[in-house]
Formats: C-alpha cells, structure tokens, sequence
C-alpha cells in the first residue's frame, strides 16, 4: 500500500488513506447530466444497496457532505413532525442524533450510557413499553468515540418485537461489520463515502425502506435534507436536484472495485481485524492501556488511555508521530483522558508495525518509559 511520498498515514476513522486507483480516479473532469455520470451514479447507489442485502426492500439515496448531513435528512425525512424518537447514546454520534432532532422539532427520549459500556437492553425494552408515543429507535452500530461494538441485531429484534421502527448510524460499521437488511429490521441505514468503503470524503447516503419513504412526502424541516424530494427527483431522471460531488462519485466506484476485490464486508473485515490486533498487543506492550475489553471493541478505531507519566505530552506526541507520517485522533471521552488510533484505509500490517515503531521511538524522545495510565 504506497501512498505518495508526501501522504501522510491516516490512523483515524475518516478522512483516511486511500489507494492510488482511487485517487487517480478524480483525475478528469465529469458534467453532472452527462450519461457516463449518470450511469455511475446508479452504479454505486445499486452496489450499496447490494451491499447492505437491501436490493429489494430498500432505495439508496445519496446527498451531498458529510456522514452528518446524511444522518440530519434521513432524520428529518423518515421522522414526522408529530413522531417521537427514542435516542440509545454512549457517545458523540448518539449525542449529535438527539441535537439534531432538538434542531429539527423532533420529540424525544434518551436513553444514555457512558462511553464504554453497551445501551441496556432491559432499559430499551422498558423505555418502548412504558412510552405508546414513541414511534423510532435510533442507535449507533460503532460508536466512533470510543470503538464500542454496540449490540445492533439485539437492539433491531427488541425494535420490531415492540412494533417500533429502527434507524442506525453506521457510518463507522458499514462495509466492514455485518450488515443483511434480511436478518437486520431497519428502515433507515446512514454511512458515508469516506469511512469502510474506502472512498474520499464529500458524500453521505441513506439505505430507506422504500415503503416508508413513499409517505414521508412534506416530513422534511429543510429542502436540501429532504431526501424523499431527492430520490423522486433522482428516479425521474437519474440526476441529483443540485451540484453532485461528481469527483468523489467517481473516485467511490473505483474505491467499490477495490472492496469487491478484497472479498467485501468479511475481506475488509479480517484485514482491519488484524490491524487491530498488531495495534493493540503493540501498545500494550508498551504500556498502554485499552478503553475498552477486547469482547467490546469493534476494529474500526482504538481508544487509548493517556499515560500517567509526568513527561508524557499528547500535543507533543501527537507532532512527532505526523512529523514521522502517522497521523492519529484526539480522544473525544467525558470518561477518561484519552487518544484514539485507527484501524481503517488502505493500511495493513507493514503500516501499523511500522506506527508502532514511531510510537517507541517518539515515547523515548520523550524519556516517558510506559504509556500505563
């Protein structure tokens, strides 16, 4: 995996490294009524839906901007103005679902839990039967502020026995953790261009049941979130109702090639599995420790507890390894100080060796001997 020479490696969970094919694939330039562009266009939306087991149950919808934009119209259009949500959050992601309803006039519950320890299950199931109001669930399947594996099928089969509809953020999950809309009740799914899949960031999308979508004509609270206006107009036509990110459209069909190539969910899986896995043992090696149990981490991105030595400086640590070309994240816990190093892009085992080994050297420049907590 060879980045150019002035690429740094992205250790993060998006925007990450991505391969030269996908890079050189946002080399020309494409009008967005253009047939070859349309004809891409429905390309990825069809092989997303085949990714998720979605094809005949579901449309894909895409917008413009980030993971959150997506998140804010699958929201805003699914969820109608006199609905009520019942937000599971153990993290930043769940936080930002519940202000975005607060923005949009959107009643709801939360129902939180700190950033390393799972939604329960047994309150979610209290929550759906003491509220008759409450008509969605919506949760996280990894929760990118810690690297939380959240219980998505459990969360999913207590939805549907309460005759409730559920809607995931899988931004991080995507791609990479099991997703079958056959074995998985949802009515909307959000992920991004930019995380799993591999692509460069400027795209977010939206798996919907087509059946609900077909009546959330006028639920939406902005026009350029509306994504029942956009797949209508899409089905018309094939063209996005504004400017499309027609370079990251592009590079994401190239980026599906690579994905398709690796075996999929379960190639992309085991890689960023073993990725994990170097990363972790390496660093407890040295010192550090995990947020999170092993049985609780998802191999998307690994919280890290700052270490305890009085000579340890993140910001300075944080340069040295981006001076080095390893660059890592900042930690987002209200539980513990912490940084985070991601699993995810086009990085195997020679990069995260090879991170590892720009982690020990920058700690002795720093005299720090252990990374314990």
């Amino acid at each position: 995996m060879t980045p150019t020479a002035k690429d740094p490696w992205l250790l993060t969970p998006g925007p990450l490294t991505t391969s030269k094919a996908t890079k050189e694939a946002m080399l020309r330039d494409w009008g967005s009524r253009d047939a070859q562009f349309i004809e891409t266009n429905a390309r990825v939306l069809r092989r997303l839906l085949d990714i998720a087991g979605a094809a005949d149950t579901h449309v894909c919808v895409p917008l413009q901007g980030s993971g959150t934009f997506a998140v804010e119209a699958a929201l805003g259009t699914l969820i109608p103005r006199d609905g009520k949500a019942l937000v599971l959050i153990n993290g930043a992601y769940g936080q930002r679902m519940a202000r975005i309803l607060d923005y949009a006039g959107r009643d709801h519950k939360v129902l939180e839990t700190p950033e390393d320890t799972l939604p329960g299950l047994g309150d979610l199931e209290a929550a759906l039967k003491a509220d008759a109001a409450i008509t969605y669930v919506l949760a996280v399947y990894c929760e990118t502020t810690s690297g939380i594996l959240n219980p998505i099928e459990d969360i999913a089969r207590i939805t549907a026995e309460n005759q409730r509809r559920l809607i995931i953020d899988a931004m991080s999950a995507f791609g990479a953790l099991p997703f079958d809309a056959a074995a998985l009740p949802f009515d909307g799914m959000m992920a991004s261009s930019n995380k799993c899949l591999e692509g460069v960031p400027g795209m977010g999308f939206a798996i919907l049941r087509r059946a609900v979508l077909e009546q959330c004509q006028g639920n939406a609270h902005a026009l350029s979130l509306d994504l029942y206006d956009q797949w209508t107009a899409m089905e018309k036509n094939g063209q996005w109702r504004f400017t499309p990110p027609t370079h990251v459209i592009n590079a994401f069909d190239r980026a599906l090639d690579q994905f398709d190539a690796e075996g999929g969910a379960a190639g992309r899986h085991a890689r960023y599995a073993a990725n994990c896995k170097i990363l972790v043992d390496g660093m407890r090696g040295l010192g550090f420790e995990t947020l999170l149990a092993d049985e609780l981490q998802a191999p998307i991105i690994v919280t890290f507890k700052m270490p305890a030595d009085g000579k340890f400086d993140f910001q300075a640590f944080y340069d040295a390894l981006g001076s080095r070309g390893y660059v890592i994240y900042p930690g987002k816990l209200t539980v513990a100080p912490s940084f985070r190093i991601g699993c995810i892009g086009q990085l195997g085992a020679s990069e995260m060796k090879g991170a590892l080994k720009a982690i020990t050297e920058v700690m002795k420049e720093m005299d720090v001997e252990s990374g314990a907590p």
